[in-house]
């Protein structure tokens, strides 16, 4: 008799994630694809994450915007109006359908836009009034616009609205876009950040509105729910820092303190 093959696959092994029990840690990463006609997923997409979905297998959609003001390429989708809850059940559903797990993963692109994207024609929000360079991946960007201090809550509070709505979906969780020099990054990083209130200039105070952002979304949903995407040590979007472990560090000791649990 032939000896039996014992050999194991670490990607093919279960995962316990929080409360998920995942059957397997290979992971649909989010996958930007443009398809969302005005900001609304399309039931095509039910097709395309089905088609990806696995019995215990995660998937993440791609980056889906918190609110008006979060977009900065085309038909990109949303998560902050009724339609878009909407349009997502069916999507969702397809995923579950066949067994899979579905986080969906909250986007603010902050200065990584122009006036064309935004509400009214109006300037990109960000950190900093610091624009990217002109031409930069032979794109158009608009001159940002500095947030004040007292409208960086606002933002806060689209994440955890976009995150309630991500629930009533019927998503499991999401995953908070705080990587690849989007908003996040602009107020992490401090070659953007060049802010002199309390949301600049330190390390705990360029990063206070990651975790503000993470501890809104935690209340509103629960901790097992939410993950945060980081990205130190890149400088995609001219987001850089001076200190990448140094921040790669304090984002993850911060964020393993919010309920114990580690993102």
């Amino acid at each position: 008799m032939a000896a039996e093959n014992t050999d194991v696959i670490p990607l093919l092994t279960p995962y316990k994630m929080g409360e998920f029990a995942l059957s397997h840690r290979i992971v649909l990463a989010p996958l930007t694809r443009d398809r969302s006609y005005n900001n609304v997923p399309q039931p095509h997409a039910a097709v395309y994450y089905s088609q990806r979905a696995t019995k215990g297998g995660l998937l993440i959609t791609e980056a889906t915007g918190v609110s008006d003001t979060a977009q900065g390429l085309p038909d990109t989708p949303g998560i902050w109006t009724k339609e878009h809850v909407e349009a997502w059940k069916p999507i969702v559903d397809a995923v579950h359908q066949k067994g899979g797990v579905f986080f969906v993963q909250l986007w603010h692109v902050g200065r990584v836009s122009n006036n064309d994207y935004q509400p009214g024609g109006r300037a990109p929000l960000s950190s900093t009034d610091k624009g990217l360079t002109p031409d930069l991946y032979g794109l158009n960007w608009s001159p940002p616009r500095q947030l004040a201090t007292d409208e960086i809550r606002g933002i806060v509070n689209d994440f955890r609205l976009a995150a309630r709505n991500a629930i009533e979906a019927g998503f499991d969780g999401v995953e908070i876009h705080g990587a690849s020099g989007y908003i996040i990054e602009q107020f992490m990083k401090d070659q953007v950040n060049n802010r002199t209130d309390k949301y600049g200039g330190s390390l705990e105070n360029r990063c206070r509105f990651a975790l503000e952002v993470a501890e809104a979304v935690i209340d509103e949903i629960g901790a097992e729910r939410v993950g945060m995407r980081l990205s130190p040590y890149s400088d995609i979007n001219e987001a850089r820092d001076s200190d990448p472990d140094g921040l790669g560090l304090y984002m993850a000791n911060a964020l393993s303190k919010l309920d114990h649990t580690s993102t």
